[in-house]
């Protein structure tokens, strides 16, 4: 059974409807609101629709069948369990039923003070034999045709009701029939005056009959005669042994009217009880509906109920499919908007690169040319460091011929000399490997001196070197 979170009660009358809403709270139900509408008007859907909420926040809705379409029967059984109950209640259906049984829907309702209480006595001869326990059950029958023209009128309106009810059986539960007698309840059915007669005796209920006064006429001896019928059936049913005592639950005006037939019909005194008001009947309904058994046969049609969650299924299913529509032409809204933006920002970008192209194309000749300059004007010192050093450390007998600095790296020098000085010209190629500048290595050896004897006794010579700062030069 799914935790109710929240509990409708739902009245129709000729003249308005009156809903009850009932927050579930401390294991029984509590009003939160009260509406009154004009009768066949729509209810407020935020109240009784079904949505996503019913997922996780269950809520029940239940109506009242009015009264003019409900037949109850009351009959004893000995006490099992609820499944038992049932079978037994189904094989007598037939005989409690004013109708044929495919005509009708039904449900059945175990009055609680009597489920302990009640036991058959042994017949006389059989003093031996067990007690057998015993419980009344009040059996509910209304007919299937006006029961879905009912439910036709709730879908009219908005209200698709996941049980049906009739309040009488919670007016039963309770009225303190601490005396034996009959309680009538007066009802209005069809725009007459009807009423519900309950017979209690030995602490039990033994009877549930219905009252018609007429339009017109006599009502009070209508009235007498009606009860008299009754009296008659309970003595000979056996549970009427003495003459009953009359109460009427009612009050205000309703009280006054019947009270004043009652009198002049049975001349005889009549006791007046307070009826539950509509509101706490309206929550004694809930609390029972919530705790009903699911396995339970119910008023409201088996294909009614299975086209209700149908209905609420697919409902969800087209809420959640236009929600993700919905979404997803928001996000292609967005999309589409996020690309025109972004399109005007370029367009204004490469409008802006367009007004100053020239100017860039100007500054990218101009850095080139400056990057040349530079060049040259390090080349130019580097080739200066680099004779300056030559000339330092040349030393005597040996001539340059060819100096010759490639690309700022590779430093080409050739010259001259003569055999005797062969030594001094390893030591000079020696010395130029060894020169430093800022205290740095200055060349690295690529090639080394290579010497070339000449006729005539002269030795020429070239070696190549590689500058080290021109590798962390830009």
């Amino acid at each position: 059974m799914p935790r109710w979170t929240a509990c409708n009660i739902l009245q129709t009358a000729p003249g308005a409807n009156h809903l009850w809403l009932f927050a579930a709270k401390g294991g029984g139900f509590v009003l939160n609101r009260e509406l009154t509408g004009a009768s066949g008007q729509p209810l407020p859907a935020r109240f009784v629709a079904k949505s996503w909420s019913m997922l996780w926040q269950p809520r029940l809705n239940v109506a009242w069948l009015p009264p003019e379409n409900v037949f109850l029967r009351v009959i004893e059984l000995p006490k099992s369990n609820f499944a038992e109950t049932l079978a037994m209640v189904e094989l007598q259906l037939e005989k409690l039923s004013p109708m044929p049984v495919a005509q009708i829907v039904w449900t059945l309702h175990v009055l609680p003070g009597s489920a302990e209480a009640a036991h058959r006595r042994p017949a006389s001869g059989d003093e031996g034999a067990a007690v057998t326990p015993m419980q009344t059950v009040v059996v509910v029958i209304a007919e299937r045709k006006a029961v879905e023209e009912f439910l036709g009128k709730l879908e009219a309106q908005g209200y698709f009701a996941d049980r049906l009810e009739t309040p009488m059986l919670d007016q039963l539960e309770t009225t303190p029939a601490d005396e034996d007698g009959a309680w009538i309840y007066p009802s209005v059915q069809n725009a007459q005056n009807a009423a519900l007669v309950a017979w209690w005796t030995g602490g039990e209920l033994r009877s549930l009959s219905f009252l018609v006064l007429p339009l017109d006429g006599d009502r009070a001896k209508n009235l007498k005669e009606q009860l008299a019928q009754l009296v008659w059936a309970g003595e000979l049913e056996g549970w009427l042994t003495a003459a009953p005592n009359w109460h009427l639950v009612a009050d205000g005006a309703v009280a006054g009217e019947w009270e004043t037939y009652l009198r002049g019909g049975l001349d005889e005194p009549v006791h007046t009880v307070k009826p539950l008001p509509p509101g706490e009947l309206a929550a004694r309904t809930a609390r029972r509906a919530a705790a009903a058994n699911p396995a339970a046969a119910t008023l409201l049609p088996a294909e009614f109920s299975a086209r209700y969650r149908h209905q609420f299924v697919d409902r969800l299913w087209l809420r959640g499919l236009a929600a993700t529509g919905v979404l997803y032409a928001v996000a292609v809204v967005v999309y589409f908007c996020a690309t025109v933006f972004v399109g005007m920002q370029t367009h204004r970008v490469e409008q802006q690169v367009a007004a100053i192209s020239n100017d860039y194309t100007n500054a990218l000749q101009v850095h080139g040319e400056l990057l040349v300059l530079t060049e040259r004007q390090q080349l130019k010192y580097e080739a200066l460091d680099c004779w300056k050093t030559i000339a330092d450390l040349l030393p005597q007998g040996i001539t340059v011929q060819r100096f010759s600095l490639a690309g700022g790296q590779t430093l080409t020098v050739a010259g001259t000399t003569t055999e005797d000085e062969i030594n001094t010209l390893f030591n000079f190629n020696s010395a130029l490997k060894n020169a430093t500048l800022d205290g740095k290595p200055m060349f690295k050896s690529i090639e080394d001196v290579s010497p070339h004897t000449l006729p005539g006794g002269t030795v020429q010579w070239s070696l190549t070197l590689g500058l080290v700062n021109a590798e962390a030069s830009p």
